[in-house]
């Protein structure tokens, strides 16, 4: 499922598995997405924090949309982006906080659906530098339609006043 060597930096591998750095990291990145305003409005839920993985639902509201009734890519591309900033997360050490530093985003087809699921992958975790995979898939009905990807460079912050988690 998740790979990468990680140079004995910020997370170990064993067995395949992204090993997190601080005991705590699920509750770290609750009380993190709790604190952003901007989750909040968009109405954005945490649904599943595992080591190296996060996935953010994202229901659909009119209000997020663009002229044609389709989420706007701005919608799509910031819960991914939130999904791939905490999933590296998850891989830290207690007081690290993250910022994305770079990202691109493939719109594969028009966001339409009654939820939005973004999840964000370690790929590879650094000290300094992680990198990360997101998804959007697109709820119609029984079906989940794949409508972004990303990939992603997220920056570990540490002793900075005001970035903690």
């Amino acid at each position: 499922m998740l790979s990468g060597a990680s140079s004995g930096a910020s997370s170990g591998v064993a067995g395949g598995l992204l090993t997190p750095r601080d005991p705590d990291f699920a509750a770290r990145v609750r009380a993190s997405f709790a604190r952003q305003r901007f989750m909040t409005l968009l109405g954005a839920q945490l649904e599943h924090v595992v080591p190296g993985e996060v996935r953010i639902r994202l229901p659909f509201h009119p209000d997020l949309t663009q002229q044609h009734g389709f989420l706007h890519a701005g919608a799509v591309t910031t819960v991914v982006d939130s999904a791939c900033g905490y999933a590296a997360l998850t891989l830290m050490e207690p007081g690290a906080a993250v910022l994305s530093v770079e990202f691109k985003v493939n719109l594969m087809a028009p966001a339409e659906g009654r939820a939005f699921v973004a999840t964000g992958r370690v790929v590879r975790a650094g000290r300094t530098l992680s990198v990360c995979s997101g998804e959007v898939h697109a709820i119609q009905g029984e079906a989940e339609v794949p409508v972004a990807i990303m990939q992603a460079t997220i920056m570990a912050v540490r002793e900075r006043a005001g970035l903690a988690d």
